[in-house]
Order: structure tokens, then sequence, then C-alpha cells
């Protein structure tokens, strides 16, 4: 493929996947985060061009994920680092840690497994098809459906424990007292 051939592709892959790869990241992180991993994604789609499938955006969520999770591991090592620094120089004043989450789906989600809360993100907020979590995640479609359903479940029993009525558990609708 040229160079020039390569651009073209780029641009019109770029053209349909940024901006659902933007709102994809800006849920997961900050707003700086999410553009710099939104750039590194791109970087790997000019270096993998040749690969991208036909319908690239599974392809691209699944580059962004790992590209947002280079980046949290970066994130974390850095903490590390800065938490022997501050044992052996602790700072004057110390700001309190953010709090939990102010929703009870909110709350439900910080309760699951980070792997079962991301599939569930991908499902409900990027509404993909359990076919294209697959993709994202790199698995068969059938592992992807049976984790979605072990998911959901999980998601509903959190919820429960919190006195959140899921599904239809609270409605009387259409019942005779």
């Amino acid at each position: 493929m040229t160079s020039e051939a390569r651009r073209d592709r780029l641009e019109a892959v770029a053209a349909e996947i940024v901006e659902p790869l933007r709102r994809f990241l800006a849920r997961r992180t900050d707003a700086d985060t999410a553009d710099d991993v939104l750039a590194d994604t791109l970087l790997v789609c000019w270096r993998r061009i040749d690969e991208i499938p036909d319908e690239p955006l599974p392809w691209a969520y699944g580059v962004a994920r790992n590209c947002l999770a280079n980046r949290e591991r970066s994130a974390r090592r850095q903490r590390r680092v800065a938490g022997k620094v501050a044992t052996l120089d602790p700072p004057r004043d110390r700001t309190p840690a953010p709090g939990a989450a102010d929703d009870a789906v909110g709350e439900a989600m910080a309760a699951l497994p980070a792997a079962d809360a991301e599939l569930l993100r991908l499902w409900a907020w990027e509404q993909l098809t359990p076919a294209e979590i697959a993709v994202v995640l790199d698995v068969t479609a059938n592992a992807a459906s049976i984790r979605l359903h072990r998911a959901r479940e999980k998601l509903r029993e959190e919820l429960r424990k919190i006195g959140i009525a899921t599904g239809h558990e609270g409605s009387t609708e259409g019942r005779k007292p």
C-alpha cells in the first residue's frame, strides 16, 4: 500500500472511530488522559493500518482499552514511587481521597470486579453486541455472551444488596391486589 493510500485509509477510519473512542475514553478516565490515549490509539491505527478490519470500531475499542491499561499501569508505577518518596519526605498538607460513587449504580459497579464492570460498560455505554465485545476483549463471541450474562447477574445482586429493586421485582403493574 502506498503512503498516500495508507493516509487515505487512516483518514477514513479516523472519521469513523474518533468520536466514539473519545466518548469511550471520557467515561473511563479524565479528559487529559483520554486525549493522550486517543492519540496513542490513532498512532497504533497508523502503524497497523493493514490489520484494521472492515468494521474498525470494535477493533479500535480493543486498541484503546489496551492503551488505557498501559497508561493506568504507568500511573500506578508513578504513584508507588510517589508513595515511597512521601514516606521519606511526607508533604505537609494532605488532601482527602475521592469519595465513593454518588449513585446506586455507580456504587454497585464499583463493587464488581474490574473485568465485569468493563464488560457491562461496553454493553451498556458503548452499546456493543456480545460479538463486538468479543472483538474488543479478544475472546470468542460465546465467551463474551456468557461473561456478559454473569456480569449482569453480579450487578443485579450488588443492586439488591444496596436495596435497589432490579427488573420487574418491584413492579405491580398488571397485577391484581
